[in-house]
């Protein structure tokens, strides 16, 4: 049995920032960067912890190899949040560009499923 060595070095990561704000929108952002989680598609991390300095974070957000932002409605708080930071390298889909609307769009498993499904693409096509 060949055993396989290590170099030491892990994988810059892919990670995916969501507004989770008061509305319904900001819910089903948070949904589908947990789903997008789930399967593998990035790592969901701590977006507080970027509007907050947290070193640890922002570190492991500058080391990534790409980021994506999910915003529930036009206020954009989580791309706001990065840009405040300094990110300026990421995706963005602001879910009402998608269709789903502020008060009209509780995060049903049907909503959830349709706008990961539509944001995921915008996530792979990054560089």
């Amino acid at each position: 049995m060949s055993e396989k060595k290590s170099c030491g070095c892990a994988a810059a990561p892919k990670l995916v920032f969501a507004c989770s704000g008061g509305a319904d929108v900001g819910a089903l952002a948070d949904q589908v960067a947990r789903k997008l989680a789930a399967d593998g598609v990035a790592k969901m991390f701590c977006l507080a912890g970027i509007g907050g300095r947290v070193s640890g974070i922002l570190k492991t957000a500058e080391a990534a190899s790409r980021i994506m932002a999910i915003d529930g409605c036009p206020l954009n708080c989580a791309r706001k949040t990065l840009e405040e930071a300094g990110f300026t390298n990421f995706a963005h889909v602001q879910l009402a560009d998608l269709g789903f609307k502020k008060g009209e769009s509780p995060a049903t498993e049907e909503r959830v499923l349709a706008a990961a499904m539509a944001v995921a693409p915008h996530f792979a096509n990054l560089s």
